[in-house]
């Protein structure tokens, strides 16, 4: 069955509450590791994924809150349907590019903070410096315009976006997708993978 893009938003994002209770609440599905989270996704939203990565939900762009689910099940889904191969990178190019012309509409300024945090992952998550530059731009602006009680909450994903642009400055790309996406390391990632933080 195919979800709608409410269906997808409700799971994602769940009950409506401040930046800080969704994301305490939904910060286990969002980032941790977990087969139960995984299973269920499987479950609900795999044939939501195939058709999107089809193009067969591009209707759901019509609308901002119809976009950021579109843009979740691209850029998030595929990470639990996946999880541990290349296939889950397979949908970056569609979510980027969503994320683009959500940003570009100015579109992201007509959801929730915490909702336009997935707006911006799409662009955290590509092997472009200049994608990354902007990405810590976006974050910047989020966590300078968030309520004093919520400031550390934006901090953190500022920071996690800093994070993951150095890496790319550095290497111009993720090493930690090397084994997946059949990529041979340098000996230089070799050696920063052997960190403690280095894979996110």
């Amino acid at each position: 069955m195919i979800a709608t893009p409410d269906a997808v938003l409700d799971f994602w994002f769940g009950a409506p509450g401040s930046a800080a209770e969704v994301a305490a609440r939904q910060r286990p599905l969002w980032f941790a590791k977990s087969a139960a989270n995984d299973q269920i996704v499987v479950e609900r939203f795999a044939e939501t994924l195939v058709a999107a990565g089809k193009g067969e939900l591009d209707s759901w762009a019509n609308t901002p809150r119809g976009r950021l689910a579109l843009i979740v099940v691209l850029d998030q889904f595929p990470h639990h349907v996946h999880r541990g191969h290349g296939q889950s990178f397979a949908y970056d190019a569609r979510s980027l590019a969503l994320a683009l012309d959500m940003i570009e509409r100015g579109e992201d300024a007509r959801v929730t903070p915490i909702e336009r945090v997935f707006v911006y992952l799409p662009l955290e998550h590509a092997e472009s410096i200049e994608m990354q530059d902007r990405s810590v731009a976006l974050y910047e602006k989020l966590a300078n315009e968030a309520a004093a009680d919520e400031r550390q909450l934006f901090d953190g994903f500022l920071d996690y976006a800093r994070k993951h642009r150095d890496v790319v400055a550095r290497f111009g790309r993720f090493p930690h997708r090397n084994e997946l996406l059949g990529r041979p390391s340098t000996p230089e990632e070799i050696e920063f993978l052997k960190q403690p933080g280095s894979r996110f």
